[in-house]
């Protein structure tokens, strides 16, 4: 081998390189997807129509907005958040990652819960409004999904919602998205993620700290890949025949795991996690921290099975729960996998939750049927609808858990196959 030539990285260095990438990829896949496909804009609120369905784990109980913000080294922009009191709501900061910057409401900033708020690009020092919360982003992009609960009266949640706006002054100068290979969450990226990487991990810094290690690793594949058609071959092959195995296997022990659910306690924040934040981006691109929300996904049985439409499963909560395990409100929604889509049904019931008028059993307990028709002799309002001969996946948000879940100390029940 010539002193010239690129080393030969071992199976593990190319599966280790690939999970790092991998987590960046899917953050840019859904940029690109909002800003080509449909449009959004920069610096411009979507104001996603109340029950909207229209992207991946959509939360039904919730008025959501979105926006895409754009900044640079002598431009803030400023998102305008009106007083909301008596319901819960969030404004949730991204980095490009799938990293929380910062949660803006009246627990987490009770001195300015609302009003302006500043994003500016770190270390730079552009004109902000005097009454502004100025929040720095570690890059020029960032993502805002903002969160205001529907509770009874959907009229107001929508009124408040309508009230966010965008000031952004004219001039900004904003890269165009990056350049990703196509993929799916059915067909991953092979080897053209890393002839694209390194230019992918230029465009905004990782908070993960020990990301420089896993950027030169990167590096270091993407000099092999360039170095010939064979180490090219060589590469897809380690990545077809080990790295989507090892991320697979991943969702499958995924975080912590009970009674057929896995919770993840490092959404949002993942340290040094590269599995996890994968698999949140995969599954649930833009989840937020365990303090603001905790999601549960449940996809097994009490028989040890992936949930199957065509069966009938009971979730029995005990006397109370899970309304005491939060301080905001919970869902419990049904999904369609791999795509993590609300499943069409007849009812168009998609979840229940805190505001469902749950009939309880003679001992006080609550159970919540899942089948794909009603159950003889259960309540109407207790039954979700499954998929008949399709697989689905459940996700129990709680918002604002108390200590007991965040903990780890409270688990939902089992979810029980019937007969």
């Amino acid at each position: 081998m010539s002193a010239a030539s690129p080393m030969i990285p071992t199976d593990e260095q190319v599966v280790d390189a690939y999970l790092y990438l991998f987590g960046r990829l899917l953050v840019a896949r859904q940029e690109k997807y909002d800003i080509e496909v449909e449009k959004v804009g920069w610096n411009r609120i979507k104001y996603n129509p109340v029950g909207s369905a229209e992207f991946v784990n959509p939360n039904l109980d919730v008025a959501y907005l979105e926006a895409w913000i754009g900044v640079d080294a002598d431009h803030a922009v400023t998102l305008n958040v009106p007083e909301i009191s008596g319901r819960y709501y969030t404004v949730q900061i991204m980095d490009v990652w799938g990293e929380v910057i910062a949660n803006v409401n009246e627990r987490n900033f009770p001195g300015h819960p609302f009003g302006a708020v500043a994003f500016r690009l770190a270390e730079t020092t552009p004109i902000v409004r005097d009454d502004a919360l100025v929040i720095d982003l570690p890059g020029p992009k960032a993502k805002i999904l903002a969160r205001v609960e529907l509770k009874d009266t959907l009229d107001e949640a929508v009124a408040l919602q309508k009230q966010f706006t965008i000031d952004a002054p004219d001039g900004i100068r904003i890269a165009p998205t990056p350049a990703i290979p196509e993929f799916t969450n059915a067909q991953l990226p092979g080897v053209d993620a890393f002839r694209l990487g390194p230019a992918l991990l230029a465009t905004a810094p990782d908070a993960m700290p020990t990301a420089p290690a896993h950027a030169a690793s990167v590096a270091a594949v993407a000099e092999y890949v360039a170095s010939g058609d064979d180490a090219a071959a060589a590469v897809g092959e380690i990545i077809r025949t080990k790295a989507w195995p090892a991320f697979l296997a991943g969702t499958k022990g995924f975080g912590t795991q009970r009674n057929g659910w896995s919770v993840a306690f490092v959404a949002g924040r993942f340290g040094d996690d590269i599995i996890a934040r994968d698999i949140v981006n995969y599954g649930g691109l833009w989840a937020n921290v365990v303090e603001e929300a905790i999601y549960y996904v449940g996809q097994l049985g009490s028989d040890g099975q992936l949930l199957d439409g065509d069966n009938t499963y009971e979730i029995r909560f005990a006397a109370g729960e899970p309304d005491s395990m939060v301080r905001a409100f919970w869902s419990l929604t049904l999904y369609s996998v791999p795509d993590y889509r609300v499943v069409p049904n007849p009812i168009d019931r998609f979840d229940i939750n805190s505001e469902a008028l749950l009939a309880t059993n003679d001992d006080g307990t609550t159970s919540v049927w899942l089948a794909p028709t009603p159950p003889a002799g259960t309540p109407a309002a207790n039954w979700l609808p499954t998929p008949a001969g399709r697989g689905f996946s459940l996700n129990l948000r709680l918002y604002v858990a108390r200590e007991p879940a965040r903990h780890g100390d409270w688990f939902p029940p089992a979810i029980t196959l019937a007969g």
